[in-house]
């Protein structure tokens, strides 16, 4: 049996900036078919003496609600784990 699937995460940015700080807020939200959801949030800030890269916030925060995303990913399967064999899963 050969199955595939694909599941797709949407990254929403927002920036503010004021005088010579900014910040960037990213969200990665994974919707599943049954209706959950998953939502991961990351921030990232530009110090005043640093070159104005707009690009690089944007990374910094994506990268980061990625990595929040993934934990929580990463949760849901250890309950799943453990719900269905009544086993901790330890990485």
């Amino acid at each position: 049996m050969h199955t595939m699937k694909r599941v797709s995460v949407d990254i929403l940015i927002n920036e503010e900036s004021e005088g010579d700080t900014a910040r960037t807020w990213a969200e990665a939200c994974l919707d599943s078919e049954d209706g959950s959801s998953l939502r991961g949030h990351g921030m990232a800030r530009k110090h005043p003496a640093d070159e104005d890269v707009p690009e690089i916030g944007d990374e910094l925060a994506i990268s980061r609600a990625l990595a929040d995303l993934a934990r929580q990913v990463r949760q849901v399967a250890a309950e799943d784990i453990q719900e269905h064999t009544g086993t901790p899963w330890r990485p």
